[in-house]
């Protein structure tokens, strides 16, 4: 199982699945540990995403392709969805929109187990459950989700979904994280949830107009579309209650969670004339369980009344939990999607969970007393030890959380007070949570001190997870369910165990510390500790799948830090001022301007011409169609009929179109792929119709020709060079935000605005040293490092596939005041390597010609030559005498130049100081062509 990169598509059988022994764990009992209705809906998905989407309305398909098929930037980082997200969106719309699965008959086709029967569909509207483990963007995915019913409404005439949306939380923890992405809409802006104005003709941005509600908190209902996001006690069912003498001359007494003091019941407005059609968006959905709790029947009126309206109920409920399980362990048979945590782990989406070793685990014992700090005081003295380590870490930067789970509001008490008493960091630092004994918090807040009590945790959920948290510790009544779902939580401590009678599961008890604290390139670690009995109870999730790391813990075990790297501020021996090197920021140079494809002409295009081969009656039985460039994610066999020419030119169509990274056009360039076909692609026209045709389709050669043809001709449309930038800022390197990275090896610098130097290889660092050390000639360098913190800096670029990417130079170089390098390594490089140089050359240019303040030059140091000449290197100005880009000789050997021209490769774009199209013959000559 491969799942090392969340971004890569996975095959359905690439996925997670039990292993017998895992089965044999749970009896057979197949429903505990894989959804039923999941791999056949994964099969269908993946061939429906195969064809780009066929069949899906013009909405979809623009969203599916704009989310997923377009580079997304957000501020100077790139941004893309998991696949985990992707897949649970199209497994949404793909069911609704394709499969018509609206209801338990045509969900039931889609199950792999044989078990599912109609007795387990409690509702009679449609629902779809999405599980994905605490950590992995449910939140994404539930935004995606109302974008995509939002436009569909709009745009679709005759769509069933809705502009009107239900977004239920269970508790006010979960409904003030969530109104940290909703408050002011503020997600679905800052993030790639919709096109620009104009994308596929369309006015996105423009027409999202949603109003927000909260609570009971209601303004005025709009046509336009609402959001109303509230707990689910806000929209209990109420019956009618019985006629007596104190409803008919003293009135019905009010819901206590209603806000009465505003004369609002949001209740009675998901009931009212004003909403026709609705969308329910359930977050934490495991709550759900039963069909005569509350919730669920809450929701059913709601949908009974809309019935009644407009003869269809609720237009679609999607729920939403890392844990939607019935109480005997079942998952929701409605579950159409699974990420499951053992995937998460292994994709370093979350954290990963580490437990005591055998031996750490034999240093500490529960005490033969009556007093419960005494009983349990190694396990709290471990969990604090552990939190201790990681807060000398990283207090710095972030303030780690130790959560203490107790069975008691006493013992809770008791372990608060512990740690207070006994640890001086401890102290006025912990917040200690009272929940119920399902882990809930009571919200109903009869009296003021009540109402006090609950506003200051509402606030204390905000602070906890701040870079710099007023609080340490947390201890809590058995634990939270959910909503603590914060990033700080780096080690959890157990006591007592927690088992089937408290309705609480293995993933739910670690699922509090999931969520990472840094970017996806930094593993993070949740230490776990307590007694024996909870953490066997933990360690069922390997019957999941799930694999813990197993560390030595407490005193002398000092584990590996990662490393911060970060302006050295406190260092006195450093002027940052003198050290300090800015930054250009610069407009884009190189863009994509999306043409009319309608000027593609075919009949111009200069391309190799292909012999058409003759094939015998037995080759021609088996025609065999992968994708354009040979992978084979899709694969088509015909064995005894031909298939039909327009569905073989549709497919390359939309290949091209993808490869292109278009997301429409399909209509003007599918006659004239087949125009190409016909006319130009063979050295004579050929028959669209005859099977000889079709088979020489699908061989390499034709295949990459068209492929290849299309492709420079779009981008020869689409790909612009404004020809020059402008100099829209300059950053101070003072001013990056620390880094945190993996434990690596790193140089501590005297001549960097930086406490330490990484390197992404011992090259990088071994250059860094004679930065360092042996050029006097350098005042000071810096490293370009990237990702969430660090510098960020990254230049555009055209790839060798035409489509437009982002450049990390590697180094930063002062020689002087004003005097500046921007330096790039490379071991073994590519076509793509060389186009990242010239356009640095082409980029120090413009920038040198934009402003007279400061110079900067680029310098592509390769380590071979390296390797060879670092002995004799004195000086940075010796690096700049070998490595300096000064002209083609410099940039290209004899063999690299060979290379390219062999390759075809369009050289054209290279830019200055090379010019590859005005100076063709001149430089060929230069290099000894």
């Amino acid at each position: 199982m491969k799942l090392s990169d969340p971004f890569k598509i996975l095959s359905p059988n690439e996925r997670w699945a039990p292993s017998q022994s895992q089965m044999d764990a749970f009896k057979n009992a197949y429903e505990k540990l894989l959804p039923p209705l999941v791999y056949k809906i994964r099969l269908a998905v993946a061939k429906w995403r195969d064809e780009g989407y066929q069949g899906a309305t013009e909405t979809s398909k623009s969203l599916l392709n704009f989310w997923f098929n377009q580079e997304h930037l957000i501020g100077p980082n790139k941004f893309s969805f998991f696949f985990s997200q992707r897949e649970a969106i199209e497994s949404i719309i793909y069911l609704y929109e394709i499969a018509k699965a609206k209801d338990k008959y045509e969900l039931m086709r889609f199950d792999s187990s044989q078990r599912v029967s109609t007795g387990m569909f409690d509702e009679n509207w449609t629902r779809y459950v999405i599980k994905m483990a605490t950590g992995a963007g449910k939140t994404k995915v539930m935004g995606l989700t109302l974008v995509w019913s939002y436009f569909h409404k709009l745009y679709e005439s005759d769509s069933p979904l809705s502009k009107d949306f239900l977004v239920i939380a269970p508790n006010i923890i979960v409904l003030n994280r969530l109104r940290k992405d909703f408050d002011g809409l503020k997600m679905f802006f800052e993030e790639p949830f919709f096109p620009d104005n104009g994308y596929n003709d369309k006015d996105w941005k423009n027409d999202f107009q949603l109003t927000l509600h909260i609570q009971d908190d209601l303004k005025p209902i709009t046509e336009s579309g609402n959001i109303f996001l509230t707990n689910i006690h806000r929209v209990f069912f109420n019956e009618e209650p019985e006629q007596n003498f104190e409803t008919t001359f003293l009135g019905v007494k009010p819901k206590p969670d209603a806000d009465t003091s505003k004369g609002l019941d949001l209740g009675k407005v998901m009931r009212s004339d004003k909403i026709k059609d609705l969308v329910v968006l359930n977050d934490e959905a495991h709550h759900i369980h039963d069909s005569s709790l509350a919730w669920f029947k809450s929701i059913e009126d709601i949908s009974n009344k809309l019935k009644l309206k407009n003869g269809n109920g609720i237009s679609l409920q999607a729920d939403y939990s890392a844990t939607p399980k019935h109480n005997n362990g079942a998952i929701f048979v409605q579950t159409i999607c699974d990420y499951p945590l053992v995937e998460a782990i292994k994709q370093n989406v979350v954290k990963s969970p580490v437990l005591p070793d055998e031996a750490s685990r034999q240093k500490i014992q529960e005490k033969d007393s009556s007093d419960f700090v005494e009983r349990y005081r190694d396990y709290i003295h471990l969990g604090y030890l552990e939190w201790e380590q990681q807060y000398e870490e990283l207090k710095n930067h972030k303030t780690p959380i130790l959560f203490i789970m107790t069975m008691s509001t006493k013992e809770a008490d008791q372990a608060a007070a512990f740690l207070e008493s006994n640890y001086p960091s401890m102290k006025n630092s912990v917040l200690t949570i009272h929940t119920n004994n399902s882990g809930e918090i009571k919200e109903t807040a009869s009296s003021k001190k009540d109402k006090e009590e609950l506003e200051a945790l509402r606030k204390a959920a905000d602070e906890i997870d701040k870079d710099h948290s007023p609080y340490k510790a947390v201890v809590s009544v058995l634990m939270l369910r959910e909503g603590w779902d914060v990033r700080n939580v780096t080690t959890i401590v157990g006591l007592r165990p927690f088992g089937a009678d408290s309705k609480i599961l293995p993933e739910q008890t670690i699922g509090r510390g999931l969520r990472k604290m840094f970017s996806l390139d930094m593993p993070e670690k949740l230490v776990v500790v307590g007694t024996p009995a909870f953490l066997e109870f933990v360690e069922s999730l390997k019957t999941e799948g799930v694999e813990f790391q197993y560390s030595p813990m407490g005193k002398g075990s000092k584990g590996k830090s990662p490393v911060i790297v970060e302006v050295d501020k406190e260092n006195p021996n450093k002027d940052l001022d003198a050290l300090d090197i800015p930054i250009p920021q610069m407009s884009p140079r190189i863009y994509r301007e999306f043409k009319n494809l309608e000027f593609i002409d075919v009949s111009k295009f200069k391309n190799e011409k292909v012999i058409q081969k003759k094939f015998n009656s037995d080759e021609l039985k088996e025609i065999v169609f992968n994708d354009i460039d040979g992978d084979f994610s899709h694969k088509t066999v015909f064995k005894d009929t031909t298939p039909d020419y327009r569905n073989v030119i549709a497919f390359f169509t939309s290949a091209i179109l993808k490869d292109s990274r278009l997301v429409s056009g399909f209509n003007i360039l599918y006659p004239k792929v087949e125009s190409f076909i016909k006319y130009q692609l063979f050295t004579k026209e050929v028959e669209l119709s005859d099977p000889q045709t079709m088979r020489n389709l699908s061989e390499i050669h034709p295949k990459e020709i068209l492929k290849t043809t299309f492709k420079k001709a779009i981008d020869e449309l689409t790909i612009t060079d404004k020809g020059t930038a402008e100099v829209k800022n300059f950053i101070s390197l003072k001013l990056t935000k620390p880094k945190v990275a993996e434990n690596q090896p790193f140089l501590v610098p005297k001549k960097s605005v930086f406490n330490k130097i990484i390197g992404d290889n011992p090259f990088e660092l071994e250059l860094s040293s004679f930065c360092e050390s042996r050029f006097s000639d350098v005042v000071s360098f810096a490293k370009n490092t990237f990702g969430e913190g660090g510098v960020n800096f990254s230049i555009e670029y055209q790839k060798e596939n035409g489509n437009i990417a982002s450049f990390f130079p590697d180094f930063f170089i002062k020689t002087s005041p004003s005097t500046f390098y921007i330096l790039e390594t490379k071991g073994r490089e590519d076509l793509d390597d060389l186009r990242k140089i010239q356009r640095l050359a082409t980029w120090c240019k413009d920038i040198n010609t934009a402003q007279k303040e400061y110079t900067y030059t680029p310098v592509y140091v390769k380590q071979e030559k390296w390797d060879d000449v670092k002995s004799d290197l004195k000086s940075f100005n010796d690096v700049l005498k070998l490595f300096g880009l000064k002209d083609l000789k410099t940039l290209l050997t004899k063999d690299e130049a060979k290379r390219i021209l062999k390759k075809g490769a369009d050289v054209s774009n290279f830019g200055d100081p090379v010019e590859w199209q005005k100076k063709d013959r001149t430089e060929r000559k230069i290099i000894g062509l």
